[in-house]
């Protein structure tokens, strides 16, 4: 489920956070920074408009997150609660910012009723009903994408009759990932010297390998690989009016190791 932070109102989320901080300079800061006009740009040569915002919190700020978790304090205290719907249905659940999944041994219209009932009665927030479902994951060609992983049971590979649980990058990810190294080696970028650009990709493929290294990422990793191996000798051919030509007897793949580019 997804809840909707935009459509929180000011007064709410500052009545959660008086309960958790009592410093009125603080709780003015924190108003003054909810109610502080937004800057729109104008299209078409038109002036910017701006608003005064009565709601939500502003996407992207430093302070959202800290915001979010104290909003949500008060949902997790009675999910979990002997009389919530956490111990009888055998359930946990997952969060970061507004974006979460509950996992459950008994899922049910009890469950499911309770956490809807909360989420747009008392917090006032707006489910995101396109990503909300139930999903049971052992049924056949079932699967659930969260924070950017793929979770899916595969039958085992060694034929022994049982399954498991295979987590890998989702494949919204792996197209953001094509497309941030696409950006990274168009024409665009023909003045970097070779090795600042392989600099930068490195540093790039680095961030994204410890975020999705976990579960199983090697068919997701090779993937990359040729891609990226693709899309650098391309960069290379173009660079300027005689087509780069790696060394005699030297493959693309040997020169870009020549570089110092590092493969996942």
């Amino acid at each position: 489920m997804k809840g909707y932070f935009d459509s929180i109102p000011h007064d709410n989320l500052l009545a959660c956070v008086r309960m958790r901080v009592v410093d009125r300079s603080v709780l003015k800061l924190i108003r003054l920074w909810l109610k502080s006009p937004v800057v729109e740009p104008g299209r078409g040569g038109q002036p910017g408009q701006w608003n005064r915002p009565r709601q939500g919190t502003p996407q992207g700020g430093v302070i959202s997150p800290l915001l979010s978790n104290l909003y949500w304090h008060g949902f997790d205290k009675l999910f979990y609660r002997a009389d919530g719907p956490a111990p009888g249905a055998g359930a946990k659940r997952v969060r970061y910012a507004d974006d979460f999944v509950v996992l459950a041994r008994y899922p049910g219209t009890r469950l499911t009723g309770w956490i809807e009932s909360q989420l747009e009665g008392w917090l006032k927030l707006e489910i995101n009903r396109e990503k909300t479902r139930v999903v049971h994951l052992k049924e056949e060609g079932a699967s659930l994408d969260f924070l950017g992983f793929t979770f899916r049971y595969y039958d085992d590979l060694q034929g022994r009759g049982w399954r498991y649980l295979n987590v890998s990058p989702s494949a919204k990810a792996l197209k953001r990932e094509r497309a941030q190294l696409y950006a990274m080696t168009d024409h665009r970028q023909c003045f970097k010297p070779i090795p600042q650009l392989i600099q930068e990709v490195n540093r790039h493929l680095g961030g994204w390998k410890n975020y999705f290294n976990f579960g199983y990422p090697r068919q997701a990793f090779r993937a990359i690989n040729t891609y990226l191996r693709e899309r650098l000798t391309q960069h290379l051919r173009r660079r300027s009016q005689r087509p780069f030509r790696p060394p005699e007897g030297v493959s693309y793949y040997r020169q870009l190791e020549r570089f110092g580019l590092l493969y996942l």
